[in-house]
């Protein structure tokens, strides 16, 4: 099977799971786990924040900034493609009773003015603007590379506009390694920041929330909450260490072949791609202009045992990650021509 459905998909190498076997241990709840001080500490430097706090999942360090930072009533604004708006079950609305106001996008990026006209003006019949997310890389949309300088002008408005500025860095260290950018950059200035550890960098669970330390003592009361509090949580954050010192690299190689994949398909009839196509690890395309839907093409490509990601009526998403050689993705832009082929000559 190549398996193109999400960087999600990885599964633990021999060696992360060695270091995994061999973790130090405490009890999380009261600070007393040594592997996972390190790890968040470690994610906390790389991103230029004071510190950070081990979640099992990128949704909750969504929804825990959000819930700290925002009251009940509030609007955040973010892409109309973004996972906290499509994907994270409306946990801001149904925990944090906070509205959503999503940016209609291209490819999941929208402009500093978009934003700042999307910013309500102060009425008591309004929702207040309270908070504003960058997704970098996008997602849903296609695995856009927000530009730095856009990011920092969102950013500038919020505060300007007293609004939180929120990166959703689940994918960040695709795009650092895209553009060479050093994460702390792309996160400098924003209030709050997250790194995920199960796409890309191939961990079996988690992500880093950063921020400054008042924030993150917060974070934490809401993780506690929220159920997300874990005991001896080394044995997983082992897993985010080792990824940092091995997998990192590895993401500049999802990057090229997701442009290798783009390069073998891009000139096919009845495909259609974003200007913006092919910048980090994943690629999204439409087969409408063959006559099936998504889910009819996504299924023809498993029969064959590639697996790519339908996503609505006509868009196929692929995603490249640690268990997705080159050899891979050439035999899976085979089986995708094979199929667009087969399709265009069977109408």
């Amino acid at each position: 099977m190549i398996d193109l459905y999400s960087d999600t998909q990885t599964r633990p190498t021999p060696g992360m799971r060695e270091a995994m076997a061999r973790a130090v241990v405490g009890d999380e709840q009261s600070n007393d786990d040594p592997t996972t001080r390190e790890l968040c500490a470690r994610v906390a430097a790389l991103l230029g924040k004071a510190d950070g706090v081990f979640m099992p999942s990128g949704t909750m360090c969504n929804l825990v900034s959000i819930l700290v930072q925002t009251r009940a009533g509030d609007e955040i604004i973010v892409d109309d493609q973004s996972h906290i708006y499509n994907t994270e079950a409306a946990g801001a609305a149904a925990i944090g009773g906070v509205s959503v106001a999503p940016l209609r996008t291209p490819a999941g990026i929208y402009t500093p003015e978009a934003f700042e006209a999307a910013i309500r003006t102060p009425g008591r019949t309004a929702p207040r603007s309270a908070l504003v997310s960058v997704e970098q890389t996008t997602s849903f949309s296609g695995g856009s590379v927000w530009r730095l300088e856009d990011m920092r002008r969102i950013r500038d408005i919020a505060h300007d506009r007293g609004l939180i500025a929120h990166i959703d860095g689940a994918r960040l260290l695709n795009a650092v390694a895209a553009t060479g950018i050093p994460a702390a950059e792309y996160a400098d200035g924003f209030d709050s920041v997250w790194l995920d550890l199960s796409k890309g960098l191939g961990c079996p669970v988690g992500a880093v929330l950063c921020g400054s330390k008042d924030f993150i003592v917060e974070a934490w009361r809401w993780k506690y909450r929220l159920g997300g509090a874990m005991r001896q949580s080394g044995v997983i954050a082992a897993a985010g260490l080792y990824a940092l010192d091995h997998h990192v690299e590895q993401l500049g190689r999802d990057n090229a072949h997701i442009r290798l994949l783009h390069e073998r398909i891009a000139d096919l009839p009845g495909l259609a791609f974003d200007p913006t196509a092919g910048q980090s690890n994943i690629l999204c395309f439409s087969v409408e202009g063959l006559g099936v839907t998504a889910a009819e093409f996504a299924r023809a490509c498993l029969t064959e045992d590639v697996r790519v990601r339908a996503i609505g009526a006509y868009r196929i998403r692929a995603t490249t990650h640690l268990d997705v050689d080159r050899a891979g993705v050439e035999r899976a832009a085979e089986v995708i021509r094979a199929k667009a082929a087969s399709f265009l000559s069977g109408r």
